[in-house]
């Protein structure tokens, strides 16, 4: 495709269903190419889905507890931590699947050489990388794909959330080295349909044309540094962290409920990712006035804790 890495796309309806397809394609691959190799090594902390394959790829007990026993074939280690993902590959082993950021997990960054030494333990391996970017692709991170940021390139990699600007749709991208579906191995009674087509192209067009990826890095960039001076201010800020306009503030004590509440009332939304941590997510088109609003808020919610 003319904007990416990849070389053919399977459109689906939401995140998890491309997941699930890109699994499902790794599954096939290592039918033909591994010997029948058949798991999946994914990362602690990570977030794929909601359906029960899903649940066991993302490395999160709190979401996997009340579902055991999950289906089979998912192999959940540390991340960013290559050395772990070594240690797991066995020759059962059909592909690795990873966030280029993690971030229902708490906003995760890597180390800036994760990537690249995972991309060259696959390649080694002759397993599929598949980098869900359902969260960070489509500008989030400030280039149109998180993979851009770390100079890497996945063999499958999944889309949905910016891709239709709020219509269900998702999308499998992949290598034609990784395209081993047959005709009619895989589809979607709805994927695909002319309506959120259309929507998605209207989207992907906006956001290319007018470099809306560009002002996600230059305003997270300010966000963060605005973020900063509040860490600079509160002791019990603890951490600024994030890439583009996908952001976090990390607190000592678990007050993230009681923060978010009052940002709620006085009309800022924010996201809770766990106790003592709030997400940022804001539209990608904003600017340094409506940071500036959001930052006065946030102080104003701050001194009052």
């Amino acid at each position: 495709t003319p904007h990416s890495c990849l070389d053919k796309v399977f459109i689906s309806n939401s995140g998890a269903e491309a997941n699930e397809g890109a699994v499902k394609l790794a599954r096939r691959y290592g039918k033909h190419h591994r010997h029948g190799a058949y798991e999946v090594i994914s990362a602690n902390g990570s977030f794929h889905g909601r359906t029960l394959s899903m649940v066991a790829a993302s490395g999160q007990a709190k979401h996997q507890e009340a579902y055991l026993p999950l289906p089979a074939g998912f192999i959940n280690v540390e991340y960013n931590n290559v050395e772990a993902i070594k240690a797991a590959t066995t020759d059962k082993t059909c592909a690795v699947i990873l966030e280029p950021l993690q971030g229902e997990g708490g906003v995760n960054i890597p180390d800036d050489n994760y990537l690249k030494m995972v991309r060259e333990w696959c390649s080694q391996q002759g397993i599929l990388l598949i980098l869900d970017e359902i969260q960070t692709g489509i500008g989030r991170l400030g280039t149109l794909f998180g993979y851009e940021l770390y100079g890497v390139e996945p063999d499958v990699m999944t889309l949905a959330k910016g891709l239709g600007s709020g219509v269900p749709i998702g999308a499998i991208m992949a290598k034609d080295s990784a395209n081993v579906f047959a005709p009619g191995e895989h589809g979607s009674t709805f994927g695909g349909n002319p309506l959120v087509c259309a929507a998605a192209y209207a989207t992907l067009k906006y956001i290319i044309e007018n470099k809306v990826a560009d002002n996600a890095r230059k305003i997270g960039q300010y966000f963060a540094g605005r973020l900063e001076e509040l860490k600079d201010k509160y002791t019990f800020v603890t951490d600024v962290r994030g890439r583009g306009l996908l952001l976090a503030i990390e607190f000592d004590r678990e007050i993230a409920a009681d923060v978010l509440g009052a940002c709620l009332e006085n009309g800022l939304l924010v996201n809770r990712l766990k106790p003592s941590a709030l997400r940022f997510m804001p539209p990608l088109i904003i600017g340094r006035d409506e940071v500036d609003e959001a930052i006065n808020i946030l102080d104003r919610v701050l001194a009052a804790i």
